[in-house]
């Protein structure tokens, strides 16, 4: 997902107008850290449940108050520092609901429905 591509398609429906005043962007990418003790990473391994995202993905465009669109890219596999884990686009009606509905969607795709194991320098 091309994440300008996908907002000017979003921007194509006629709809787009009377329902959204702002978009949020989610750009996740692999650190060359660990997070607690700030080891070197060299990599992840990263495994998505496409079916969980799209399922958590249509939940959320469909339920969360003011929310009018919402996509979603996962990326999976063995990556590296500086590699693109996760992107996530919200469009919504106002910054409130936007921004309170892209942290529990991250959230949830992040508990729910991906697995991360990082591989340190000492261990590659």
């Amino acid at each position: 997902m091309n994440m300008q591509e996908q907002i000017n398609a979003w921007k194509q429906d006629p709809e787009f107008i009377k329902n959204v005043g702002m978009i949020l962007c989610h750009n996740g990418i692999v650190r060359g850290t660990s997070r607690g003790d700030k080891k070197e990473v060299v990599g992840v391994r990263v495994t998505p449940d496409y079916d969980k995202i799209e399922e958590i993905r249509a939940d959320f465009e469909k339920n969360a108050p003011g929310i009018y669109r919402v996509a979603v890219k996962a990326f999976g596999g063995d990556l590296k520092p500086g590699d693109d884990l996760l992107y996530i686009l919200v469009a919504g009606d106002i910054r409130e609901n936007v921004k309170a509905a892209l942290s529990e969607l991250l959230d949830k795709i992040k508990s729910e429905a991906v697995s991360k194991e990082e591989l340190l320098a000492a261990e590659a």
